[in-house]
This record gives C-alpha cells, structure tokens and sequence, in this order.
C-alpha cells in the first residue's frame, strides 16, 4: 500500500497550466510549425507545448491544438529546462533534445556603394608560440582564409620556419550608414545564450538587455528580437555551465578536518592515492610529514573526502533480488513551500509557476518520484511513500519538526533539497541511522555517519576518466593552462606518467610540443585543459595532422564552453572522439524508452534532467530497502544504474557514504554521443 501524504493543492497548481483556451487546426499542404504560429500571432514553443509530437515535423491534413494568442503560456521547467541557482561548483548535465530546424531571416545592412578592394600579399615566419587563431587576429583576417591560401595548414599543422601567405583586402574609407537592424532569432533546441550573442556579434549583456526575459533562462522556440547595430567592440563573454543543483555557491567556509590515524604498512604515496590528494596537500596540513609517515600517527584531512577505490564493474539489477518481509518506510521531504503560495490568487499561482524556477523544479522532481513509485508498486514492494512539504530556504526548513511529529519510524528519507537542510535532517536520526539521501547537492560542509550524497563531486569524475585512459595503456599527455593550477598539481601527485605540455600565458605553444609526445602501437590520449581558443584550434589541428601516423583521442576533464565557439567545427571534435567524465548517460535502452512514453503519457511532455533524477533516486532508494540486506550493507556491497544515473558509493573519512557513479561519454563520428566501454 502506497500512502501519498501531500497537498492537493499542488496538483491545481500543475492543472492551471493546462487550462488555456484552445483551437484547432488542421495543416496544410507546405505548411510548416513556424507559418501556423505566425498565422495565429503565437510561439512555435506554445504549439509544441500542448501538440509534443509536432517537434518531429508535421503532416497534411493532421490537427494541432493552438492555444489562444492573447493566452500567455505557463513555462514549466519540464519544458524549458532552466537553470536552478545551486550550492556548488557542478558541470552540465547532457539532456536529449530533438532539433527543430527553422529558417531565420539574415540580417540587412543599408550601405553606400563601396569601391571594389585592394587585395595586399604578405609573408609571415611561423615562430614559436604563433597560432591561426593569433595569426588570423594579428592580421585581420579569418582562419578559414589563412588555410584557403596555404593548404599544408590543414594536413600539418603550424610549423617553425614555415612561410605563411597573408592575403588582406583593404577597402578605401566609405562613410557607412548606420540603420538599426532588427533580427528576429526563434530559439532552437541545444542553443546557448553566448552561441547566439556570437553568431550576431553582440556581448551575452546586450542580448540579455534587449531580452530581458531571458536573464534567468532561454526557452526553446522564444522569439528573440536582436539590434544588430549594437555591436560587441569585444567577445561576448563566455556562460558558465551550470548541472543539476538547487542554490548558489555560498562564500567559501574554512574546511573541516578529521583526525586519521596511520596505520601500519601506509606510506606517503598510499596516503596521497587513498584521499585523494597530493603529496604536497598532505604536508601543507600535516608539517610533520616532512619527517616521514609513521605508525599511530594523527593526519589531518579534510572531512567531506571519501576513500578512493576502485569502480565497480559490475552493476546488480536489485528487480532480480526483491524479498518483501517487513513493510518499509520511505519519506521524500520536497521543498514545495506551499504556505507562501495558499495566500496568493489563481493569476498570481500562474505567474509563480511561470517564473519560480525553484519550484518548477521541485514539481518535476516530485513527477519523476511518482513515476518511480508506480514503477515500485508493478513490483509488488512492500513499502510505504509519504511526501511532505518540507518549506525550506537555504539556511532553514521545518522537516525536522515534521518527522518528530508526524511521520512513522522512516527507513530512509529522501531530501531536504539545500544541504544544510539535509546535515540537518542527518544529524537529527544519526543515532538511529536512519539513512539521510542528499538528492541534488554536491556542497557538503558536515558528515554524519548516516547521510549518502548521491551527486558524485569533482574528483572522482577525474579519477573514472584516467582510469578509462589508463585501462586502454592509453599513452596520456595533458596540456594545462597556468591557470588551471589545481588539475595539474592533481594529475601530477595521482598520475605521474603523464606529459605535461606547459603553456605560457603569453606565448602559448606549438604543434612540437605536443607531437613529441606521441608513440606508435598505442592511443594518444591528449587531455586538453585550455579554454583559450587558439590553444584550442592549436591543439584540434595537430591532432588531425596526426591521425595519419598515431591513434589520437582528445579528452577533458571538465566542461568546456569555449568548445562551442563558432569556428571550432563539431565535425573535428566528432573525428576526435571527444571524450569526457559525466554524471548522467545517454540512455536508449528499452527500460528507458518505456520509462519515457510512461512519463509523456502521463504529464503530457518529456521528461527533463530533473524528473529523470527525481525517478533514479527514489527507485534506486526503494529498491535497496527491499533486500535481503540492510540498506548501508547495499550501499557497501553493490553498484546500480537508473535510467540516466549510477550509484557506486564509497565511504568518506569522516563517516557517512559518497556517490563515485560517473560515466564515461564520447562525440561519435555520426553526430551521437555514445557510452565508452
């Protein structure tokens, strides 16, 4: 029996945002989304929205459902996927996304007739640290002309020595008449604000002061109005990618530190491979390390570490090992906040749907729960589900008081959704050991022994990437920017083999530096750690020159926006096999394509990164309370998969269990992004 303790009032919420006025229209021969929605004066969003299969094009005589064009429509986050403020330094999380593809209509420019140009030949020495990125700057021309007009550039590389043919086209001086030029841009599936800023040469500000609807988000189908007149003297700056998080950092508190004592057999190199850290780190908090490792001596480490270990291989289907003895009890504590919302109006629910991006995002969690609780209740466990509405903020919440008086002895809880609010929760049941799930949060700042961060945090995400490259004998060389300090100084203490390629912050380096590196007989793994573009094109370019003679594969450790950058081609990056750490898959496997059609059935759209996590918790959780086992001996013992998600826990210093599930993801040549084995 499936008890669900929570508010009907929340359902009236979603149902507001189904209850526009409507037409129907039947489509034409040569009729396409983007005519239909200007015929009735709407977005092609809004007819995606309430017709979910028009996003896959639409046939004559097939009947869509417009709605009202004086109606505004209720963005839902399950639609929109916007970005939640979060407590943590995180990583984008991957969503599929099919891609509408409308044509746009191309900027005009009124100009006084110009004089046909000069064309100036000129020679350039290639020097260290030249790259076609700098070149083409220096010079004033594209990169794409600096290639047309030596072609060895694209089968070689930049070499020293080589003699390069610059071809400019100067113009005599034409006063231009400047016309505010206004483009209208629909918003596609997988586009980026700095995407869209570039691609219109104005800054990410001066797009988001034209339209200031979408500071916080960028909905797909949006119709954007851009002056092109307003033109960027600069690059647009670039967006950091956000993930799945639910608040912003807050200002960086002093580390907490737990006591470890050394046990016979350890040395320094273990001590550095079993937290974690460098060797330096170690001795920066422990000054006596300088004068060897002893027995029975106490070292200082940072609290919210866990253990290194190895990655489960093996991943159990706990479906197939179900035993039903004693009824459990499960508690999700979702953050709804309904007291806030029960004094407003209908309009005012409305708006607050459409804007609160926090809530948005609880409601999808929320869905993707349901959906795993259904799934639980086909299985025939022998659990109970109750939701309360845990009303928090980032420093405070009522769940305490609500599981002190209401709830029935849990056997796990799920959430608060801000960490603090979860420590909290922890603290209170530690001596009971009721297991605590942090859902979405990787910001940890306290450890109980009974509390299970099921978001994996930086480190082990690099650690699965040189355990892939390291499983392959990969041949690893990593090329690091000064800037980006701490990665180096982790590969150096962790993964000393590797070649490190230094760059200067001015001069940068050349194809050399790299190539040197390569072997024969083995894969070059090359980790790019630059966000610079003429590293970037520098480092893309030597590669393919090489594929002739070596196995190459480019990899990064973290997320890269810079990649998006315009002239960096997909195509590149796809011969390359781009490959990187991910804290969610692509997932088509047929458990995941029914869990999809389940979803669009019931909530009518498909489902976001957050309703996916909302499912892959709380099944993951549900299942592992109904083994043979204990739920922490689960944790010890076995490594799962969800839908998008993986769950292969360590145990942290300070006590308490970590989640180490990462994938390993790579760009395939037909324009998929594929698991790597």
């Amino acid at each position: 029996m499936f008890k669900k303790v929570i508010y009907v009032f929340v359902f009236m919420f979603v149902s507001v945002s189904l209850a526009q006025n409507y037409t129907k229209h039947t489509v034409a021969e040569g009729e396409t989304i983007s005519k239909i929605a200007l015929l009735y004066k709407v977005t092609p969003y809004e007819i995606y929205k309430l017709n979910p299969d028009s996003q896959n094009g639409v046939k004559p005589n097939s009947v869509l459902l417009i709605p009202n064009g004086k109606t505004k429509s209720i963005i839902k986050a399950s639609e929109t996927k916007p970005v939640v403020a979060a407590p943590t330094d995180t990583k984008p999380i991957v969503e599929k996304t099919k891609e509408v593809k409308i044509t746009e209509p191309k900027p005009v420019t009124t100009k006084p007739k110009a004089d046909k140009p000069v064309v100036t030949t000129l020679t350039h020495t290639v020097k260290s640290g030249d790259n076609l990125y700098n070149l083409a700057k220096q010079y004033k021309v594209s990169v794409a002309d600096l290639e047309k007009n030596n072609p060895s550039i694209k089968d070689g590389g930049l070499q020293l020595g080589q003699k390069l043919i610059i071809k400019k086209g100067v113009t005599p001086a034409k006063t231009e008449i400047k016309k505010p030029v206004i483009i209208t841009h629909e918003v596609l599936a997988k586009e980026t604000k700095y995407g869209i800023a570039t691609k219109y040469g104005v800054s990410v500000e001066e797009l988001e002061k034209q339209n200031p609807e979408i500071i916080e988000s960028l909905p797909i189908g949006y119709q954007l109005k851009i002056d092109t007149s307003k033109k960027s003297a600069t690059t647009p700056k670039t967006i950091v990618p956000k993930e799945i998080v639910v608040e912003s950092k807050p200002k960086e508190k002093p580390v907490a530190l737990f006591d470890y004592t050394v046990k016979a057999g350890e040395t320094f190199y273990s001590l550095s491979r079993l937290f974690g850290l460098s060797q330096e780190k170690l001795t920066e908090l422990n000054p006596e390390l300088v004068n060897g490792v002893k027995d029975g001596m106490i070292l200082k480490v940072p609290a919210n570490i866990s253990f290194t270990k190895e990655t489960k291989s093996n991943f159990i289907d706990l479906t197939k090992s179900i035993v039903n003895q004693e009824k459990k009890n499960l508690v999700l504590l979702l953050p709804f906040n309904i007291a806030k919302i029960e004094k407003d109006s209908l309009n005012s629910i409305a708006n607050k749907l459409k804007e609160d991006k926090f809530l948005n995002m609880t409601l999808d969690f929320y869905s993707g729960a349901l959906m795993a609780i259904d799934s639980a209740k086909v299985l025939g466990l022998n659990i109970d589900v109750s939701i309360y509405d845990s009303e928090e903020t980032k420093t405070s919440t009522n769940a305490v008081s609500i599981l002190q008086d209401k709830v029935p002895f849990p056997h796990a809880i799920i959430g608060p959704f801000y960490q603090s609010n979860v420590e909290k929760v922890a603290e209170a049941l530690e001596t009971k050991n009721i297991p605590v799930i942090s859902p979405l949060s990787k910001e940890v700042d306290k450890s109980f022994k009974n509390l299970y961060t099921s978001m994996p945090t930086g480190n082990p995400q690099k650690k699965a990437m040189f355990d892939y490259m390291n499983s392959k004998n990969g041949n690893i060389i990593a090329i690091i920017e000064p800037k980006k300090s701490e990665i180096k100084q982790y590969i150096q203490s962790n993964y000393s083999d590797t070649k490190i390629v230094n760059l200067n912050e001015k001069v940068g380096f050349v194809a050399d530096s790299i190539k040197m590196h390569f072997v024969k007989d083995k894969m070059n793994f090359v980790v790019m750690e630059s966000e610079k573009v003429g590293t970037i094109f520098t480092t893309i370019n030597t590669m393919k020159s090489a594929m002739t003679d070596y196995q190459v594969q480019l990899v990064i450790l973290e997320p890269n926006e810079t990649l998006e950058y315009e002239e960096i081609a997909l195509n590149n990056l796809t011969k390359l096999k781009l490959t990187y750490p991910s804290l969610t898959r692509e997932n088509e496997s047929p458990e995941a394509t029914v869990f999809e059609r389940n979803f669009r059935k019931k909530n009518k759209v498909l489902p976001n990164q957050y309703a996916v996590r909302g499912f892959d918790v709380t099944f993951d959780t549900m299942l592992r309370l109904s083994q043979a086992q204990s739920f922490e001996e689960t944790i010890k013992n076995t490594a799962t998969e969800q839908i998008e998600s993986k769950f292969d826990y360590a145990s942290k210093v300070s006590g308490g269990y970590a989640n180490n599930g990462v994938y390993i993801l790579y760009y395939d040549t037909d324009l998929t992004i594929k698991q790597a084995q």
